[in-house]
């Protein structure tokens, strides 16, 4: 079989990419249509996560010989990972305090801010505080509270205390007040928006505190049924077991070198249909992106929804990429020693497929086979280095959770101290090595860092209507780190 070469798979997937774009954002029927086709590209990713690990991991430790070693290439691999993400957090929060995208110059610019799946633009009239929406109805709100801003006084908002239950398009206003707090008479009749407090469907039921998240993670390790893990891709303890098995296999002698190099034959016959796989990437990666436009009503349904958050969406993409395009390239050039531009070129395959998939976890066989086929990473260092990656080093995530908690306080008019800005730069720096490989698991652990500063959870809302474009964004500078990640351990090693 031919060997896959970085440079033959470029230009499809990226012809596939744009394909991908304009179906689905042209004809997005046609682009929920094909849509199967990803899911078929991505469920095959899926398929080698948990034997690319398993062999890989082995691969990787025995190749160390000395499983002592092992504290000296797990250690560096940690502090990179933690210094690179708390890196990622303090850019994010420079950022999001400097362009502050929370707030706005005029009421309506600020009222679009608050768009998407948050408001509902509503017509209104007031007798005796009691206020009466003529379109559409009141849905039960966080606490039974709900604010009504008229567009016709900038400003003013009315507090409900109590809803009529038998007619829900009617309610009791305790007072209206404008944004400096006074009372004031609202108009008579207009126009306004409708704020619904209900906790996002995606993260009900799942706040946790970092303690409780860190709890977890390391129960985690240690699971009950091995297989079970296996089945759900969980990817710590399949990583956990792997290290034993393979330390325990150099003990061995003559008895370990025969299961060695039956996982050394497994693995490189993994790492070969991984490069099958990736002649269908351009049609998987193009149909994911035609499914997930289609899914958004095309270019007339995602423009709309871009735009209501485009100051929010701009600061985490400029973030990203300040974070990929220079920071990381930095630190491959002065401690990895490789020239950033041919590097990142050979990982274009892993780069387009985690974009296209938003799971780090997906995209796995695809960075193993870039960094050590492409880029001429040892295999022992991407072993380690590369499937713990995907479980822990996730950067992207951690700017975007950094900057989407500030947006969030912006939003609802909360100024942030100095100590719970540093409260979000731990939890989001934390919360990030918790956050499972798999599309938008940042929206849950999002819900920790919101805790840890008591902001309202419900603001998460706010997020969904862009969270899926942005997740894939973040995805995709998650492995970049790792592939940077890699490609430093591997030096330092070898010192």
């Amino acid at each position: 079989m031919k060997e896959t070469k970085s440079n033959d798979l470029l230009l499809p997937i990226v012809m596939g990419i744009l394909a991908g774009i304009m179906l689905g954002g042209i004809f997005p029927a046609f682009g929920t249509a094909v849509a199967f086709l990803g899911e078929i590209f991505i469920r095959a990713l899926l398929m080698l996560v948990v034997p690319l690990v398993i062999t890989s991991m082995v691969v990787g430790i025995t190749g160390l010989g000395d499983v002592r070693q092992l504290g000296s290439i797990s250690s560096k691999t940690i502090v990179y990972y933690t210094v690179t993400t708390a890196m990622a957090v303090v850019l994010g929060l420079v950022l999001v305090n400097a362009i502050q995208p929370g707030y706005a110059n005029t009421e309506a610019e600020r009222i679009g801010l608050r768009g998407g799946e948050l408001l509902t633009e509503v017509d209104y009239r007031i007798n005796d505080n009691s206020l009466t929406l003529e379109q559409g109805q009141l849905q039960r709100a966080y606490d039974d509270r709900y604010m009504v801003i008229p567009l016709d006084q900038s400003g003013v908002r009315g507090i409900v205390a109590t809803t009529d239950k038998a007619n829900l398009t009617t309610v009791t206003v305790v007072d209206w007040t404008d944004a400096a707090g006074e009372t004031v008479v609202p108009a008579p009749t207009g126009k306004g928006v409708r704020l619904d407090l209900t906790i996002a469907d995606r993260v009900k039921d799942k706040e946790k505190s970092i303690v409780e998240v860190l709890h977890d993670v390391v129960i985690s390790l240690v699971p009950r049924n091995l297989f079970d893990a296996m089945v759900n891709n969980d990817v710590l303890p399949l990583i956990v077991f792997s290290l034993v098995f393979g330390g325990v296999l150099t003990t061995l002698g003559d008895q370990g070198k025969v299961l060695i190099n039956l996982f050394v034959s497994f693995n490189d016959a993994i790492m070969k249909i991984v490069e099958l796989l990736m002649w269908a990437a351009p049609v998987g990666i193009g149909a994911l992106i035609a499914g997930r436009l289609g899914q958004a009503g095309g270019f007339v349904g995602f423009m709309p929804e871009l735009l209501r958050v485009s100051k929010y969406a701009f600061t985490v993409i400029l973030g990203l990429v300040i974070h990929g395009a220079i920071v990381l390239p930095l630190i491959l050039y002065w401690f990895g020693k490789r020239a950033p531009i041919p590097y990142i070129a050979n990982m274009s395959a892993a780069l387009t497929t985690a974009f296209s998939t938003a799971s780090s976890s997906a995209t796995l066989p695809v960075t193993i086979e870039c960094t050590t086929e492409k880029n001429g990473v040892s295999e022992r260092t991407a072993s380690f280095v590369l499937p713990l990656g995907a479980t822990v080093n996730m950067d992207g995530t951690a700017l975007y959770e950094a900057v989407a908690a500030v947006f969030i306080a912006q939003i609802y008019g909360i100024e942030l101290s100095f100590i719970q800005m540093v409260v979000i730069f731990l939890t989001a720096t934390l919360a990030a090595i918790g956050a499972a490989g798999i599309p938008e698991a940042g929206l849950v652990t999002m819900v920790i860092v919101l805790r840890a500063v008591n902001l309202p959870v419900e603001g998460i809302s706010i997020l969904l209507v862009i969270d899926w474009f942005l997740d894939r964004c973040r995805t995709t500078i998650n492995i970049w780190g790792d592939a940077v990640g890699a490609a430093v351990i591997d030096r330092l090693e070898v010192q």
